[in-house]
């Protein structure tokens, strides 16, 4: 719940929440590990704060691939590196997310991941893999609502790089 009042921008909701975790589960690793420090990069992801969002996030690293987190730490760190116009590390973070299909292959953070892909090769300079990297997210989106925000976005974007 702290994550999605976050990614929604109620940071007095996602903030409360992070803390009761920290007060009522101080031992608990993947509450300490995970859930905190992710509920926390999501707001500074909010507030455009991509380098305490990557602080935040330190210490998900050793655990960011479990069935608890399925990812979304790298990911998270991946539109960190976007917010502060770094394309290599951002195009790293996405293709962490991608190479553990076992995963993350069944989340929408896979499927974003591409698109985050696509971003990063694009502030990158590299609009061959900028394409590929929208192509294969328009691929898994073909099926979607066209008038999704996102999708009209990333189709925004993709037009920029012909």
């Amino acid at each position: 719940a702290g994550s999605t009042f976050a990614t929604c921008g109620d940071a007095a909701k996602a903030e409360s929440l992070a803390n009761s975790l920290n007060k009522n589960y101080p031992l608990e690793t993947l509450a300490q590990k995970v859930a905190v420090p992710t509920i926390r990069a999501r707001e500074e992801l909010q507030r455009g704060n991509g380098s305490k969002a990557v602080d935040e996030l330190r210490p998900t690293e050793a655990f960011e691939f479990g069935n608890v987190a399925l990812g979304v730490p790298a990911y998270l760190r991946g539109l960190a590196y976007l917010n502060l116009k770094q394309g290599s590390p951002a195009a790293a973070e996405f293709q962490k997310v991608l190479d553990h299909k076992g995963v993350t292959g069944n989340t929408p953070y896979s499927a974003l991941a591409r698109l985050g892909l696509g971003r990063a090769f694009a502030l990158s300079g590299d609009s061959a893999k900028a394409r590929t990297a929208y192509q294969d997210f328009f691929a898994l989106w073909k099926d979607a609502d066209t008038d999704v925000p996102i999708l009209k976005t990333a189709k925004a974007e993709y037009e920029k790089l012909k």
